[in-house]
């Protein structure tokens, strides 16, 4: 972290200043505390040290109470989300692995997305449920899963995540913001990522918006999390080969921005999706039958690049090289629709 962040995350710096993602989610985290007394940060180890991935460094010491530890069980404290939020407050909740939030399925599928609607609308439930993701770190297969399509099923819920370290502080903004409950999911493989960041109100992130991360005319690559970055490497390999690849991070998987996807391959006439995940129930299978659907004409099928299906992330450092798509694959992809 940098020593301006470390000594005080209040403190902003005019214009786009060069952070890491980890530094941007810190940066969010603060900016929306200090715009907002009702902020609240709560989760395992969230007040030790900076917390676990070292996100909130800084924070205990700049918002005191407001950032507490909780015991290791993740239905409870986010159900204790649920009874902050509607009585005034707008709790932050943090959960270490995103595999675990499975085991808060009772409160993050029964109790958020339904309570507006149980209640006829008399109450909101601002919550935002932080989870961090991904392999690259050789955490294992208990500890390495995304989860980001996971919930994107449930009416009532908005699943939203960042590539980027900007994308990081002005949708993680935006979702704490929201009035209704949104699952924010962070890559642990990206926390080291650097790139120019802007802070203030006016950098929140429009909800529902995917961003164009890379202009091109050729085809289209829509990638989420740390495959963005990879997507971009990619498109920079393409680019000496002549194709000029167009980079969307969706950034909101639900809501999906459907409209700007097909903005763009109805220019390029090529799709490729990547996804560290398996394809199957996943956003990326739901955007190609969206567009399918909406009758949008391809000049070569779509292509996927993600994990293998019936295929668990191992711990072993070759086999999850091996399994997570890597840039070469992207780049073959995108080549195979030439």
């Amino acid at each position: 972290m940098s020593t301006q962040l470390e000594s005080d995350p209040s403190v902003v710096a005019a214009g786009p200043v060069e952070m890491t993602y980890r530094e941007a989610v810190n940066a969010a985290l603060a900016d929306s505390m200090s715009a907002d007394p009702r902020i609240y940060l709560l989760g395992e180890d969230v007040a030790n040290d900076g917390g676990v991935f070292k996100t909130n460094v800084g924070l205990p010491e700049a918002f005191p109470g407001r950032v507490t530890n909780t015991p290791i069980c993740e239905n409870t404290f986010i159900g204790m989300a649920l009874g902050m939020s509607i009585t005034g407050l707008r709790p932050v909740v943090e959960v270490m692995f995103s595999d675990f939030l499975a085991t808060a399925g009772d409160a993050i599928i029964e109790e958020l997305p339904k309570f507006r609607f149980m209640t006829g609308g008399q109450c909101s439930v601002p919550v935002t449920v932080r989870s961090i993701g991904g392999g690259t770190g050789r955490f294992g297969t208990q500890h390495s899963a995304t989860g980001e399509s996971w919930f994107i099923a449930f009416p009532g819920l908005i699943v939203a995540s960042a590539g980027t370290p900007a994308g990081a502080y002005g949708v993680l903004r935006a979702a704490i913001r929201h009035e209704d409950p949104v699952l924010f999911f962070e890559h642990k493989g990206l926390y080291a990522r650097k790139g120019l960041v802007s802070r203030g109100e006016d950098q929140i992130a429009e909800f529902g918006k995917g961003v164009v991360a890379r202009e091109g005319g050729d085809v289209t690559i829509v990638a989420t999390l740390l495959m963005l970055d990879r997507a971009l490497r990619a498109a920079e390999e393409l680019a000496s080969a002549g194709i000029e690849a167009e980079v969307i991070d969706p950034q909101w998987l639900r809501p999906f921005d459907t409209a700007l996807v097909r903005s763009s391959v109805e220019r390029t006439g090529r799709l490729v999706v990547v996804e560290e995940q398996v394809h199957a129930g996943g956003w990326g299978a739901t955007l190609i039958s969206n567009l399918t659907l909406a009758g949008v004409s391809l000049k070569s099928p779509p292509r996927v690049v993600g994990i293998p299906d019936d295929v668990l992330v191992p711990y072993s450092p070759s086999l999850e090289d091996a399994i997570i798509p890597a840039t070469s694959a992207i780049v073959d992809a995108a080549r195979s629709l030439a």
